[in-house]
Protein backbone atom coordinates (compact mmCIF):
# COMPACT_ATOMS: atom_id res chain seq x y z
CA UNK A 1 0.00 0.00 0.00
CA UNK A 2 1.05 3.92 -0.69
CA UNK A 3 -0.75 6.34 0.45
CA UNK A 4 0.16 10.33 1.52
CA UNK A 5 -0.09 12.60 4.21
CA UNK A 6 0.13 16.48 4.51
CA UNK A 7 0.21 19.23 6.85
CA UNK A 8 0.07 23.09 6.76
CA UNK A 9 1.45 25.84 8.66
CA UNK A 10 1.62 29.56 8.74
CA UNK A 11 5.10 30.27 9.70
CA UNK A 12 5.99 33.67 10.90
CA UNK A 13 9.88 34.10 9.61
CA UNK A 14 10.22 34.91 6.01
CA UNK A 15 10.49 32.69 3.28
CA UNK A 16 14.27 32.57 2.97
CA UNK A 17 14.74 32.03 6.50
CA UNK A 18 11.91 29.03 6.83
CA UNK A 19 13.59 27.37 3.42
CA UNK A 20 17.22 28.15 4.85
CA UNK A 21 16.60 25.98 7.97
CA UNK A 22 14.53 23.55 5.83
CA UNK A 23 17.17 22.34 3.75
CA UNK A 24 19.64 21.31 6.34
CA UNK A 25 18.16 18.10 7.83
CA UNK A 26 20.40 18.55 11.03
CA UNK A 27 17.45 20.47 12.18
CA UNK A 28 14.65 17.51 11.90
CA UNK A 29 15.29 16.54 16.04
CA UNK A 30 14.08 20.03 16.75
CA UNK A 31 10.72 18.92 15.22
CA UNK A 32 9.95 15.34 14.88
CA UNK A 33 10.24 13.46 17.73
CA UNK A 34 10.87 10.14 16.45
CA UNK A 35 14.22 11.21 14.61
CA UNK A 36 16.69 10.39 17.22
CA UNK A 37 20.14 11.52 15.74
CA UNK A 38 20.62 12.94 11.78
CA UNK A 39 24.06 14.15 10.35
CA UNK A 40 24.76 14.86 7.13
CA UNK A 41 27.10 12.43 5.24
CA UNK A 42 27.96 14.27 2.39
CA UNK A 43 30.04 17.24 2.13
CA UNK A 44 29.29 20.90 1.63
CA UNK A 45 26.26 22.72 1.76
CA UNK A 46 22.62 21.35 1.34
CA UNK A 47 21.98 20.60 -2.79
CA UNK A 48 20.22 18.25 -4.59
CA UNK A 49 22.23 15.08 -4.21
CA UNK A 50 23.09 15.53 0.21
CA UNK A 51 22.56 12.26 1.57
CA UNK A 52 21.06 12.18 5.22
CA UNK A 53 21.84 9.25 7.73
CA UNK A 54 19.14 9.08 10.30
CA UNK A 55 18.07 6.94 13.49
CA UNK A 56 14.77 7.06 14.45
CA UNK A 57 12.14 5.47 16.24
CA UNK A 58 8.40 4.63 15.32
CA UNK A 59 6.60 2.47 17.49
CA UNK A 60 8.71 1.13 19.33
CA UNK A 61 11.26 0.44 17.14
CA UNK A 62 14.42 1.49 15.77
CA UNK A 63 15.31 1.78 12.20
CA UNK A 64 18.48 3.25 10.43
CA UNK A 65 17.56 5.52 7.35
CA UNK A 66 19.04 7.63 4.75
CA UNK A 67 17.57 10.43 2.74
CA UNK A 68 18.61 12.30 -0.23
CA UNK A 69 17.49 15.68 -1.69
CA UNK A 70 16.45 15.46 -5.01
CA UNK A 71 15.00 19.32 -5.82
CA UNK A 72 16.17 21.82 -3.92
CA UNK A 73 14.58 25.58 -5.70
CA UNK A 74 15.29 28.34 -3.04
CA UNK A 75 13.37 29.42 -1.77
CA UNK A 76 10.25 27.94 -2.09
CA UNK A 77 10.93 24.22 -2.95
CA UNK A 78 12.68 20.83 -1.51
CA UNK A 79 11.75 17.17 -2.82
CA UNK A 80 13.73 14.51 -0.97
CA UNK A 81 13.35 10.55 -1.42
CA UNK A 82 14.49 7.88 1.18
CA UNK A 83 17.01 5.81 -0.67
CA UNK A 84 17.14 3.19 2.47
CA UNK A 85 14.83 -0.24 3.18
CA UNK A 86 12.58 -0.62 5.48
CA UNK A 87 9.60 -2.28 5.99
CA UNK A 88 7.99 1.06 5.80
CA UNK A 89 9.72 3.76 3.79
CA UNK A 90 8.83 7.21 2.21
CA UNK A 91 9.68 7.20 -1.72
CA UNK A 92 8.52 10.91 -2.21
CA UNK A 93 8.33 13.65 0.46
CA UNK A 94 8.94 17.53 0.70
CA UNK A 95 8.17 21.28 1.99
CA UNK A 96 6.24 23.86 -0.34
CA UNK A 97 7.15 27.31 1.06
CA UNK A 98 4.72 30.46 -0.32
CA UNK A 99 6.14 33.85 0.80
CA UNK A 100 3.22 35.81 2.81
CA UNK A 101 2.07 39.62 3.02
CA UNK A 102 3.91 40.68 6.61
CA UNK A 103 7.00 38.12 6.14
CA UNK A 104 5.20 35.19 6.64
CA UNK A 105 5.59 31.61 5.11
CA UNK A 106 3.11 29.25 4.56
CA UNK A 107 4.43 25.62 4.82
CA UNK A 108 2.97 22.55 2.91
CA UNK A 109 4.88 19.23 4.10
CA UNK A 110 3.57 16.14 2.60
CA UNK A 111 5.26 12.55 2.75
CA UNK A 112 3.97 9.51 0.61
CA UNK A 113 4.36 6.52 2.63
CA UNK A 114 5.02 2.91 1.27
CA UNK A 115 5.36 -0.63 2.68
CA UNK A 116 7.78 -3.63 1.40
CA UNK A 117 7.57 -6.79 2.80
CA UNK A 118 5.97 -6.62 6.11
CA UNK A 119 5.72 -3.89 6.16
CA UNK A 120 2.66 -3.86 3.23
CA UNK A 121 0.69 -4.51 6.65
CA UNK A 122 2.08 -1.88 8.78
CA UNK A 123 1.90 0.88 6.05
CA UNK A 124 -1.73 1.55 6.47
CA UNK A 125 -1.35 2.26 10.21
CA UNK A 126 2.14 4.13 9.82
CA UNK A 127 -0.06 6.05 7.12
CA UNK A 128 -3.58 6.76 9.60
CA UNK A 129 -0.82 7.79 12.34
CA UNK A 130 0.84 10.54 9.73
CA UNK A 131 -2.39 11.94 8.85
CA UNK A 132 -3.93 12.29 12.21
CA UNK A 133 -0.85 14.06 13.26
CA UNK A 134 0.15 16.05 10.11
CA UNK A 135 -1.29 19.16 10.91
CA UNK A 136 0.15 18.87 15.02
CA UNK A 137 3.54 18.45 12.60
CA UNK A 138 3.45 21.22 10.23
CA UNK A 139 2.76 23.35 13.57
CA UNK A 140 6.27 21.99 15.66
CA UNK A 141 8.31 22.61 12.12
CA UNK A 142 6.56 26.38 12.53
CA UNK A 143 7.45 26.34 16.67
CA UNK A 144 11.09 24.89 15.62
CA UNK A 145 11.99 27.28 13.40
CA UNK A 146 10.10 30.47 15.05
CA UNK A 147 12.64 29.61 17.79
CA UNK A 148 15.25 29.60 15.60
Amino acid sequence: MTGMFEGTAEIDRPVEQVFAYLADGENDPAFSPRVQQIRKTTEGAPRVGTVYASTVKDAGMTSHREFRINRLDAPTTIRWSEVSRNSVTSPDGGYDLEALPDGRTRLRVYNVLEGHGVGKLLAPLALKAARKDADAFAQRIKQAVEAA
